[in-house]
């Protein structure tokens, strides 16, 4: 190899490492910066381990291959779960659930060491299941249906109590349906149908007793208006008194045949 030859080679060489420095810082820079969204928390981790530092919304700058950063979501979330469970009186209720939450942006950390990004499987979904069975176990089937806002309050409370530790924050919860076997839902309707011919009946009999009442009452003023019609008679005069009605009342006019002293309204005493 000549002179000439081994400086090309060595300024070649010299260009393909400037290069591949270039490429390295290159990289190094872009995978060393990253953001965090809105409404979302970051977990820097260094050698996977936390650092017990939360990352902001925004830009963020971690060191290559050492560190690393988990996002976790903070902003409010749903989680919709079905419970299988038994009353107080023993019929099994087939449940649908749901909750909102949101964790605390200050303990994604805590959540992240002691739960990892799994929160919704190891914890909220197993935490929906043990409310539910420990309220329903005290109301009846029918309690369940008559007191709906009185469970879904106990069972919220007991949801906020178990997830709260773990930096979630229950923010609603409503019971989406209840489900009973066929043998249940047969007789409520049963149930409610009796309860609604009784009612009927009993609008019937009412009814009646009002129509009855009224007939009653009716008669009674009918009777109170003879009675004081034969009182006035009897103070004005009686007999006479009915003569001078007719008389007020005749139109002059004798009957074509007459019996006997028969001459209206003359007494020949």
């Amino acid at each position: 190899m000549t002179k000439q030859s081994k400086t090309i080679f060595n300024y070649k060489n010299k260009v393909i490492g400037h290069i591949a420095i270039v490429v390295v810082c290159v990289f190094v820079f872009f995978t060393s910066l990253g953001t965090v969204g809105a409404g979302q928390r970051g977990v820097r981790l260094r050698f996977s381990a936390p650092t017990g530092m939360i990352v902001g919304e925004g830009l963020y700058f971690k060191l290559p291959i050492i560190e690393k950063v988990v996002i976790i979501d903070v902003k409010t979330q749903k989680e919709q779960t079905e419970a299988d469970a038994a009353s107080k009186d023993l019929q099994t209720v087939k449940s649908e659930v749901a909750v909102n939450f949101h964790i605390n942006p200050e303990q994604v950390v805590n959540l992240y060491r002691n739960v990892g990004v799994q929160y919704k499987t190891r914890i909220i979904d197993p935490a929906l299941q043990e409310a539910v069975k420990a309220t329903t176990a005290n109301f009846t089937a029918e309690e369940l249906i008559t007191k709906r806002e009185e469970v879904r309050e106990e069972i919220s409370a007991i949801l906020q109590k178990k997830l709260l530790p773990f930096g979630l924050n229950v923010d609603a919860f409503n019971i989406v349906n209840f489900d009973f076997s066929p043998a249940f839902n047969g007789a409520i309707e049963a149930k409610v149908t009796a309860e609604q011919n009784a009612l009927a009946a009993k609008n019937k009999l009412e009814q009646v007793r009002f129509e009855a009442e009224q007939r009653i009452t009716q008669a009674k003023g009918e009777a109170e208006a003879i009675r004081i019609q034969a009182q006035a008679i009897t103070q004005q005069g009686g007999a006479e008194y009915v003569n001078l009605k007719s008389v007020e009342k005749w139109n002059g006019t004798l009957p074509q045949y007459m019996m006997g002293n028969s001459v209206p309204f003359i007494n020949l005493k």
